[in-house]
């Protein structure tokens, strides 16, 4: 939090009454406001310990919050030349800038189409080392795709010909897994560019997730028996087939959280998930509900497992729970990803709304889609959620977010609600929803900047109309203070 500064020996001396009179100060904030600029703000503005505003805030100058900026904000945000943001900001709205350095984290609200490399059947999609690797079920020789931003993608070439159902990364090392093959069901690369077959057990099974964890690769097979559906890996080359208990489910998904591979099938009565500390030794366990539990991810201790209109969770991947999927409209949801408090899955089915977000994996929403494809997979990496289709014409890729970048073009779209983590400079308009609030913690002034003269700096408003500019700051003597001045320029 950034502390009120002292000037000088009447500032000193003042010390005791600054802090006394501080809350009174910002009470007089919304009254001088409203005298000063009274078009600045569409409705009503309210200040108390924090600062919430619900219409229309402009800035002009140069200002800087010095605490975290976290807003539901329900107007328009202009920040004019330079606006420094030294703590976080948080938006649960759009957020349209021309500059901004920071780390922005997509919501995955909304989504845009893509072009793919090709139009093969991308079924699986992870990220790693900065680079999104896409693999396909179809095609000979060319069923990768990698992509560093999400957005422009390139085919590259695999071994063979082999069924590609999954793919991902870890120990620096891409790993992918085929559903058809002998010998050659995996290959990996450490790039995501340049590919070589692995070596796996001769017994040829459909091979349907691969997960790393502990050091290892896991993968899971729908088809087999108790001693041929979960092969081990420690070097992603070479694999081992593991027994599992007597349940010849079809191991449709697998991941790896809170020290603990968790597998889920996608039929069998009671007995749909597989523990293992290790990817060696298993246990059955019951889950929520009976269903088809195609995908599995964990985040924020959690495991998240979807089926067909159908979700369970689990703090431990042992003791199950179900959840209210949004729609009953027989969505395949197939896939399910995590980051910064947000669940992402994707449906192979559906009408418009093939998306659905959770921020605790309970609550679930559906959300748009720019088209009706038959998403498989989704990931998240580089500040975006990246989801692959088995079909479609040019557009088998969809994002939702911004890469990470330093500058980002204009009239840009981020959804939801957005992180920066250093400086943000915001030349363009800032668009948020419901209110805005800026914690002054009480004793400390959230205003600093231009010309850091008087009680915590000065913070330039531009008045909406364009008349002009008036600069507000908190003077040791007189609280708070205005002048009306000559805009600035970037």
């Amino acid at each position: 939090m950034h502390s009120i500064s002292q000037e000088g020996n009447q500032l000193k001396s003042n010390q005791s009454w600054i802090e006394k009179m501080t809350l009174n100060v910002f009470g007089f904030f919304l009254m001088a406001i409203a005298l000063l600029i009274p078009t600045m703000f569409a409705s009503a503005t309210t200040i108390g310990t924090n600062i919430a505003v619900t219409g229309t805030f402009t800035v002009a100058g140069v200002s800087t919050i010095s605490d975290d900026f976290d807003p539901d904000a329900n107007g328009t945000i202009n920040l004019g030349s330079y606006g420094y943001a030294w703590n976080d900001i948080f938006a649960s709205g759009t957020i349209y800038a021309t500059t901004l350095a920071g780390n922005i984290h997509s919501r995955g609200i909304e989504w845009t189409s893509r072009t793919s490399s090709d139009d093969h059947e991308w079924r699986s999609v992870t990220y790693g080392n900065g680079l999104f690797v896409a693999v396909s079920k179809t095609s000979s020789g060319d069923q990768a795709m990698t992509s560093p931003d999400g957005i422009n993608w390139t085919t590259r070439t695999t071994p063979g010909s082999n069924d590609w159902r999954y793919v991902t990364y870890g120990n620096g090392m891409f790993v992918a897994v085929a559903a058809d093959g002998t010998g050659d069901q995996s290959m990996y690369s450490p790039d995501g560019i340049n590919w070589k077959s692995g070596n796996t057990p001769s017994v040829s099974q459909f091979w349907r997730s691969v997960a790393y964890g502990d050091g290892k690769f896991v993968a899971t097979a729908i088809t087999g028996t108790a001693t041929s559906r979960v092969m081990t890996s420690s070097d992603g080359i070479n694999w081992t087939l593991q027994t599992t208990p007597d349940v010849n489910n079809q191991w449709a998904g697998v991941a790896y959280g809170n020290g603990l591979f968790v597998a889920v099938a996608a039929d069998g009565t009671g007995d749909q998930v597989i523990t293992s500390p290790d990817g060696i030794t298993w246990t059955a366990r019951d889950g929520a509900a009976d269903s088809d539990w195609f995908g599995i991810g964990y985040g924020n201790g959690l495991f998240v497992a979807t089926g067909t209109d159908t979700i369970m969770t689990s703090p431990d991947g042992i003791t199950w729970t179900s959840r209210t999927a949004p729609s009953d409209s027989s969505h395949q949801w197939h896939s399910v990803a995590y980051h910064d408090g947000l669940f992402v899955s994707v449906a192979k089915t559906g009408t418009g709304n093939r998306v659905m977000t959770s921020p605790d994996g309970i609550t679930w929403t559906t959300r748009s889609n720019p088209v009706d494809n038959a998403w498989h997979a989704v990931t998240y990496g580089n500040g975006m959620f990246v989801a692959t289709a088995n079909e479609g014409t040019g557009n088998r890729v969809m994002t939702s977010g911004h890469a990470e970048v330093s500058t980002i073009d204009s009239n840009n779209i981020h959804q939801g609600t957005t992180k920066f983590t250093s400086d943000v400079f915001v030349s363009g308009t800032m668009y948020m929803s419901t209110s805005t609030i800026i914690n002054t913690a009480g004793t400390s002034t959230v205003f600093a900047g231009s010309s850091a003269s008087g009680y915590g700096g000065r913070l330039i408003l531009e008045n909406s109309d364009g008349t002009g500019c008036v600069s507000l700051w908190f003077d040791v003597n007189l609280g708070l203070s205005s002048s009306t001045v000559t805009c600035p320029t970037q």
